[in-house]
């Protein structure tokens, strides 16, 4: 069964068309659910959200085929242009932007509000394709991995202004990109891991009673491998790193992170039981999820998204509607659409005959990989809630377009792959 067919020059990839448009439906029904209004029960009523995404999905579809019209070279070449306009919109959005939630991120347009910060990461993963993919045929090298670092760091600081921490994180995602490309190994992946681990068992247990497991840890190594003469340095060395991060977590947790965000991550850790107040959105989240049993309780007839308990409900917590009205299966449904599009993305990346044109595969499949992880995970309790939307399924133009423009690119990428020397 053929999977691609000749369009625009090229073939396109249907398979990954057909999950985006399955997306894109579910997610404009399920907006729908989250603020329906009896009195404008049309679908493409102007006048509600659901409507306004109905028109967002027009114009996504729009310039998904102009994307794929433009020629591919074009994306590489316009590159450093795109990511110097977002960082101007980014500078923009700091002294004229509209305070929405204690964020500063979006820009008024008329009755249209563009949010910079989406469309940086777009930007952001273009220009770090091509500056990777100009140093492919030298061995990766600190200076390389620096630069690249660079290009992500700047957007960040100015997201962190806004400020918009979720946004910010997203970037953060692209170290695979770096891993891919040989510019960082598993072992620094697997440090960074364990750090993870290491902040959350600090702001569970004294940093003392840390330290002295972490100490017996490295002796035990030592031992284990005496036989080894770096065993004992490599030993002392992760001692003194492990211990050193976990003295400075109480201060990066007290004065880096604000209030809110402390909090958040106090809920889910269980520190603080406070259902109707700092725990409040995610004791909703997880209610009307788990209401929704195993076939839900039916289109438009889920009670917490009806009566508005959950905050956001079309933005970010857009899952907790699926899960009411849709229940296990549907939640599945969806979660297995996602991970059908990550398998894709990831694999039209390795077949790219381009540098460039893998590196940002890459870099689109990690930035998919942090929002569906991270979105989902928060509405069911496994990670503090940070505020990002769900790929195609949240409301919104400008996360709807950018998403959009980040996936098309890389359909055109694919099309052209086999006339690419």
């Amino acid at each position: 069964m053929h999977q691609t067919r000749k369009i625009y020059g090229g073939s396109v990839d249907w398979i990954t068309v057909f999950i985006w448009v399955a997306l894109c439906i579910i997610g404009w029904l399920n907006i729908r659910a989250a603020v329906f209004d009896p009195q404008h029960a049309s679908l493409v009523s102007l006048s509600t959200n659901y409507g306004k995404q109905f028109i967002y999905i027009v114009v996504c579809t729009l310039v998904a085929c102009a994307l794929m019209i433009i020629d591919g070279k074009f994306y590489n070449y316009i590159s450093p242009v795109l990511y110097g306009i977002t960082l101007i919109l980014l500078v923009i959005v700091l002294l004229v932007g509209r305070n929405v939630g204690g964020n500063q991120a979006w820009i008024p347009l008329g009755s249209f509000r563009l949010q910079p910060s989406e469309f940086a990461k777009l930007g952001s993963c273009l220009l770090l394709a091509r500056y990777l993919s100009s140093h492919s045929n030298k061995t990766p090298n600190t200076k390389t991995l620096l630069f690249g670092i660079l290009i992500l760091l700047v957007p960040v600081v100015l997201i962190m202004l806004q400020p918009d921490t979720g946004s910010a994180l997203t970037f953060f995602a692209l170290t695979l990109v770096f891993y891919r490309e040989g510019y960082v190994t598993g072992q620094f992946l697997a440090f960074a891991f364990i750090c993870i681990i290491l902040f959350i068992l600090t702001l569970l247990f004294s940093q003392w009673y840390i330290i002295g497991i972490l100490a017996i840890l490295c002796i035990l190594g030592a031992f284990l491998f005496k036989r080894s003469r770096k065993a004992v340095p490599s030993a002392i060395v992760i001692f003194v790193v492990t211990s050193l991060f976990v003295l400075s977590v109480d201060f990066a947790y007290n004065h880096i992170l604000q209030t809110h965000q402390r909090n958040r991550i106090d809920v889910i850790l269980g520190k603080i039981n406070d259902p109707r107040g700092q725990g409040y959105n995610l004791n909703q989240s997880k209610i009307a999820i788990g209401s929704g049993q195993l076939f839900g309780k039916g289109y438009l007839q889920g009670t917490q998204t009806k009566y508005n308990f959950v905050p956001e409900q079309s933005t970010d917590f857009i899952f907790c509607t699926v899960g009411e009205e849709w229940g296990f299966v549907g939640s599945m449904v969806v979660i297995l659409l996602y991970v059908g599009l990550l398998l894709r993305i990831t694999q039209l990346a390795e077949r790219q005959r381009s540098s460039f044109a893998r590196i940002y595969g890459y870099g689109v499949a990690s930035i998919f990989f942090f929002h569906f992880f991270i979105n989902i995970g928060m509405t069911i309790g496994i990670v503090p809630v940070i505020g990002i939307p769900l790929p195609f399924l949240s409301y919104g133009g400008s996360s709807l377009l950018s998403f959009t423009m980040l996936l098309f690119i890389l359909l055109k990428f694919d099309a052209h792959r086999k006339g690419v020397v």
